[in-house]
């Protein structure tokens, strides 16, 4: 069904849709825990939502600017100058007040009305998906026709991406994210997507059109630097494309397992916006947010941390926390949304979240109504999962209708 959960870190581990049983039992038990890590080093694993919280509300003593990037320092091939690339424009490389700066800059992308102009382009992309999910027979794969196409065309529309280039942006997106694959491979693949978005920020610079790095280019080229918006630009398509596909592929599996919640989004219109939040909290597809630094010695759950240690925070252990939903193991589209922390929270709450919302919004229905015998193909116990990537998703997801 999924990789040896004991060969992974413990924040990656997962039983199907589930958290591993220990990971539970972390949350449930001490709160905090000291592990060993993919890239050799120790951290402490939070795990319980309040202290999660806490640690994202808190940069000035939890810092993302000191922590290393992680999975590009390892193998000794990476120079200064391309760790100082690698990390410009990358907001999840940096704290206040440098984060601000490209925060303030980023926040009219995604305002409501231009979510509104992006949502008529969404609405063709789906059914497109959905049309080529169909001339592919009986039984399709969903990830390959619907949940992989469908965020990468509409983040590819937000950042002017060429349509011929989509196919390999697609390739080297899985391969970045893939921590099974050798760091030789990931940092090839790194290093092809940046010059590729070197290329589409360098035209965005002569001559802007009206997608997101055209309207950046134009509104702040004295402020930001080429390479700056180069790595807003990578940022964006890795984790906007990876994080809602595999959104609404296991949504939809977990949509199919429940019948019930499944009629309700299908057929009630006011059911659908409950939903995606319950699936958000629910799924809580990234394993963890990128790891902290503390700046000085610090206590969290009565486990003291010292200065300079890693910090990694379990989402989905934190978003199946009793203190934030009743039976949170329970998936109930029916529930008031609460304030999970699948897109983060604080400073660093993911800018890209009312795209993400958008899309699922509409695709999750269009789906279930163009397929209203919607079944998987295969047994549950059957389906693969990707927990080795660091956005955990289905390798496939076979359907009939």
């Amino acid at each position: 069904m999924t990789e040896a959960p004991e060969l992974l870190p413990l924040e990656m581990r997962r039983n199907g849709l589930d958290p591993a049983e220990e990971l539970a039992g972390a949350r449930d038990g001490q709160g905090v825990l000291r592990v060993p890590t993919l890239f050799g080093m120790p951290a402490y694993l939070v795990c319980r939502y309040d202290d999660v919280r806490q640690v994202l509300s808190d940069s000035a003593r939890f810092s993302l600017a000191r922590t290393p990037l992680f999975g590009l320092t390892s193998g000794g091939d990476v120079s200064e100058a391309e760790l100082t690339a690698m990390r410009a424009g990358n907001l999840l490389g940096f704290d206040p007040p440098e984060h601000t700066r490209l925060r303030r800059m980023l926040i009219p992308v995604f305002t409501e009305r231009r979510m509104r102009h992006l949502e008529a382009r969404t609405v063709e992309i789906i059914e497109a998906a959905l049309d080529d999910l169909e001339r592919a027979g009986q039984p399709a794969d969903l990830m390959a026709h619907f949940a992989l196409p469908v965020p990468m065309l509409v983040i590819c529309e937000l950042l002017g991406v060429p349509y011929a280039d989509r196919e390999d942006f697609k390739n080297r997106s899985a391969r970045l994210l893939d921590m099974s694959l050798p760091m030789e491979e990931r940092s090839a693949a790194r290093r092809e997507d940046r010059e590729y978005m070197a290329g589409l920020v360098a035209r965005a610079y002569t001559e802007p059109g009206d997608d997101m790095l055209g309207m950046l280019a134009r509104e702040y080229g004295d402020d930001l630097r080429p390479d700056e918006l180069t790595g807003i630009a990578g940022l964006l398509l890795q984790a906007g494309h990876e994080t809602t596909s595999n959104m609404l592929g296991l949504g939809t599996l977990a949509l199919l397992r429940h019948p019930d919640q499944l009629a309700l989004v299908r057929d009630d219109p006011a059911r659908v916006e409950p939903a995606v939040e319950e699936l958000l909290r629910w799924l809580s597809i990234a394993h963890s947010l990128p790891p902290r630094t503390t700046t000085t010695e610090v206590e969290i759950a009565g486990t003291v941390i010292p200065e300079g240690s890693f910090v990694i925070l379990s989402i989905p252990a934190a978003n199946r926390d009793r203190t934030l939903v009743g039976d949170p193991d329970v998936l109930d589209i029916t529930r008031e949304p609460g304030g999970h922390i699948a897109f983060g929270h604080g400073v660093h709450h993911c800018l890209g979240a009312p795209l993400a919302r958008m899309a699922m919004r509409i695709a999750f229905p269009a789906l279930l109504r163009r397929f209203p015998a919607l079944a998987p193909a295969d047994p549950y116990e059957d389906v693969e999962f990707r927990a080795s990537s660091l956005v955990f998703g289905l390798s496939a997801l076979r359907v009939t209708w």
